[in-house]
């Protein structure tokens, strides 16, 4: 067994108080993600955690990358026949995590997803490069495929088809909202006594509380 007992850091970036807070989460989440645009080099941003109930019983987890947030919820794009998109259909409960390790900063998001409209799923899947857009076709995400060559080659074809046209956006890929009902921000702090504020969904408010670290 590899001991990992000796690995420490002490979060000494910045501090997160009630009286320097804004009362809306969304004010917030902008702050910190431009702040990690700033501190970031190569790393996504935008890159987060979706947790679903699965199918089977069990939780997953795995990454994907948010492509727009508003006051109305954060945005991403996936395969709806996808063991995540399934997942989604029989239980809407989401949960997202970014962990921003260099700003030393998480944010946890509960909420529901729900399919964006047509139109926003075209719209996007029409900004993509047109790799990205083959990708979307020929990949029958989650499902068992035989070998890697398999896929490729079935992108050549679809590149060579779809050469000289347009690619329309396939009806089982699309984006997905999470309406939140709940945010909670994390600040490392030293001797792990971090920070950790969490805005639950009243109605129309939002209700501010400290939690313990």
């Amino acid at each position: 067994m590899k001991d990992l007992s000796n690995y420490r850091k002490s979060y000494e970036k910045s501090q997160l108080v009630e009286d320097t807070i804004p009362q809306n989460p969304f004010q917030l989440f902008t702050k910190w993600f431009h702040e990690a645009e700033q501190l970031a080099t190569s790393e996504e941003v935008n890159a987060m955690t979706i947790s679903t109930n699965g199918l089977d019983g069990f939780p997953k987890s795995r990454i994907v990358l948010l492509k727009q947030f508003s006051q109305e919820g954060f945005v991403f794009y996936t395969n709806y026949l996808s063991e995540k998109g399934l997942a989604i259909a029989n239980d809407p409960r989401v949960c997202l995590s970014f962990f921003w390790a260099f700003a030393e900063r998480q944010v946890i998001i509960k909420g529901e997803a729900k399919k964006v409209s047509a139109d926003v799923s075209d719209q996007y899947f029409q900004s993509r490069p047109k790799g990205s857009q083959i990708g979307a076709v020929v990949s029958k995400q989650s499902e068992i495929i035989p070998s890697r060559n398999f896929i490729e080659e079935k992108a050549m074809y679809l590149e060579n088809v779809f050469k000289d046209e347009k690619i329309i956006r396939p009806e089982h890929w699309g984006g997905y909202i999470v309406e939140p009902v709940e945010i909670e921000f994390w600040q490392g702090r030293s001797n792990r006594l971090h920070d950790r504020i969490r805005f639950r969904k009243d109605k129309n408010d939002w209700i501010i509380a400290r939690l313990s670290p």
